[in-house]
């Protein structure tokens, strides 16, 4: 199921303990790898780095379903996107966009300058998105995945700079 935009909106929020079932289910048609769900009970619990937040969209008279997620570790003054992923039955909606802009900005308030993350080659939609937020391409871990062998494009932004990135919401 998804909504249109004009009859939808996304609300991002912390991610607490309650919202893992739904994080993990996520996070598992989402990915081939997927984290395993004392993972995300960590990232809330134990990681003091850690920065995790989810996305709910929010029709008009309806619940809030949690359709994305994130997970950022900050780490003295960088920004390291350790997960993302939106439910496939609400690609579209800008909400991985949504997600990235908020952590982002987030992470800046308390400090972080710049933003790290991994990425499989194949990915070109993420790869886009990266691109956009102003990410460039900066080396390549070959074979690095272990499902397929198949190589992760390490990327950064190296000015975190939110006006612009709200901008782009």
């Amino acid at each position: 199921m998804s909504c249109d935009q004009e009859i939808c909106q996304v609300s991002i929020r912390k991610m607490e303990l309650l919202d893992i079932d739904r994080v993990v289910q996520i996070d598992h048609i989402s990915f081939s790898l997927p984290w395993p769900r004392n993972s995300f009970i960590f990232e809330l619990t134990n990681n003091e780095a850690s920065r995790a937040w989810v996305a709910e969209m929010q029709p008009a008279g309806g619940a809030s379903p949690i359709v994305g997620m994130i997970v950022t570790w900050l780490i003295v003054d960088e920004l390291h996107i350790a997960t993302l992923a939106t439910d496939p039955a609400y690609r579209q909606h800008r909400i991985a966009l949504k997600l990235m802009v908020h952590s982002l900005c987030s992470g800046a308030q308390e400090g972080a300058l710049k933003s790290y993350l991994e990425v499989r080659r194949g990915n070109l939609a993420a790869r886009g998105l990266y691109q956009k937020l102003g990410y460039a391409e900066d080396g390549v871990r070959l074979r690095y995945y272990q499902d397929n062998h198949e190589d992760a494009i390490l990327m950064s932004l190296q000015t975190i700079k939110p006006d612009l990135l709200k901008s782009l919401v």
